[in-house]
């Protein structure tokens, strides 16, 4: 392994190699199996080897591999189109075929500048978004997401972006406080930014429906997004909502923006979309959009080489199709609430787990030093690098992470496991999760 010729995320230690997959299970070259309890980062919604979307993928291949997106479409990408809108927030017209999450983001934000720059607004160069949000490494994605430690080094290269408050009422709703006084403050908080930039001058404000990987599934009080939604509208900004992490069924509906009562003018969508067997993100977009680049320039003036790519959609095609008639919406609900009750019964009396928060098959536990304070642990421990190496030695793939609170400070643990989780499998997961936990606040990780 030290004769790696790859560029691994982490140089300082070897990586055991991946060898198989069934169902929630991975298994590596030792013949070690491990629990996917977060489906790689929230991807693998079907699990591993599912003979459907393999024998879809066979198929497809046999048929045809790829064909550039300037010169012809496909019948595969078509049907998935069709599937996508004919279940989209309401508004949706059309898909826009990308290789994964950053891209959908990167060619969403694209779309808003077109679409002003057509209407002939193209004074409109501002996007506001929210702090501790993540939309992706690409340096468009990078300068809307709100991570500190992520846009550090980057910030020379990264259009200026205002960033407000993310909707965190663990730490920031105030005793004095209602869900939805704290929801109306926050949506304040924005309108004044908008305000001082000018509303004539923003284009859209970007926002996870349901935060994900930097800030532990953070869910929104009742009422925040129809607010933000109106205040959009009210100045004729674009909402833009990343559900590359928890939409396409994650939360228990296919698109979180549901549960929320909200529609976007765009929206990002990729990991549950195809479950991982094979990279594919999408961007939707409204009529309203669409309609004024077809009667104007008739050019998205975007684009990459795998737009598209048949493969893709075949996998992902299957993938939804799958998730329809099995009901696994149903059960994302019922597997859901069964975890966030395990949970509750093995860390809601944890005095080092401040919050379990979460929707559907989508949780978080939030890890404090004080949990009558919410103070977090100093971040030089790497609490949640240990968590995630303990868990693996367990036996259990997590999805641990720090700088939870500001980039810096906080660190929380994500799990996110396929919709076909079974109701033992739920069981085992807050197990190994909880000894791990217990191990490593014990000094007996590693």
């Amino acid at each position: 392994m030290s004769s790696t010729r790859v560029f691994h995320r982490q140089l300082h230690r070897p990586m055991p190699f991946a060898v198989s997959g069934h169902g929630i299970t991975l298994t590596d070259q030792s013949g070690k199996t491990y629990l996917d309890a977060s489906g790689g980062a929230a991807v693998s919604c079907l699990g591993h080897g599912h003979p459907d979307v393999l024998a879809a993928m066979h198929a497809q291949i046999d048929q045809l591999a790829y064909a550039h997106t300037s010169f012809f479409t496909t019948e595969v990408a078509e049907e998935l189109a069709n599937v996508l809108i004919d279940s989209a927030p309401a508004g949706m017209s059309h898909v826009y075929f990308v290789s994964g999450g950053s891209e959908a983001v990167e060619a969403a934000l694209k779309m808003a500048r077109q679409y002003f720059v057509e209407i002939g607004q193209p004074q409109r160069q501002h996007f506001i978004a929210r702090h501790q949000s993540y939309h992706g490494n690409t340096l468009g994605a990078l300068a809307v997401g709100g991570n500190a430690w992520r846009r550090e080094q980057f910030k020379p290269l990264l259009i200026d972006v205002t960033h407000v408050s993310p909707c965190y009422a663990y730490r920031d709703r105030r005793e004095d406080e209602s869900d939805e006084q704290y929801g109306q403050r926050l949506v304040a908080e924005l309108s004044d930014a908008i305000d001082r930039l000018g509303g004539e001058n923003v284009m859209a404000f970007v926002a996870e429906t349901v935060g994900g990987a930097t800030a532990g599934v953070l869910t929104a009080v009742p009422g925040y997004f129809k607010g933000v939604r109106e205040l959009c509208d009210r100045h004729g900004i674009l909402l833009i909502l990343d559900e590359v992490m928890c939409g396409m069924g994650r939360t228990g509906t296919l698109h979180a923006c549901e549960q929320e009562g909200v529609a976007p003018d765009i929206q990002a969508i990729a990991k549950g979309l195809g479950g991982g067997y094979q990279p594919i993100g999408a961007m939707l977009a409204t009529a309203k959009i669409v309609d004024t680049i077809r009667s104007g320039s008739g050019t998205f003036q975007h684009g990459h080489t795998y737009l598209g790519h048949p493969m893709a959609c075949a996998a992902a095609l299957e993938v939804q199709k799958i998730i329809a008639e099995e009901n696994l919406l149903d059960q994302v609900k019922a597997r859901g609430a069964r975890l966030e009750r395990r949970l509750t019964e093995r860390f809601g009396n944890h005095r080092h787990v401040g919050d379990i928060r979460g929707r559907g098959l989508f949780q978080a536990i939030e890890l404090v030093a004080d949990r009558a304070t919410r103070t977090p642990f100093d971040p030089e421990l790497k609490l949640h690098s240990r968590i995630k190496a303990r868990a693996f030695e367990l036996g259990l793939a997590c999805y641990p992470m720090g700088g939870t609170i500001d980039g810096r400070l906080g660190d929380h643990v994500v799990l996110a496991p396929p919709y076909i989780t079974s109701e033992g499998e739920i069981d085992m997961i807050a197990d190994r999760l909880g000894q791990a936990v217990d191990d490593v606040l014990k000094g007996a990780g590693p």
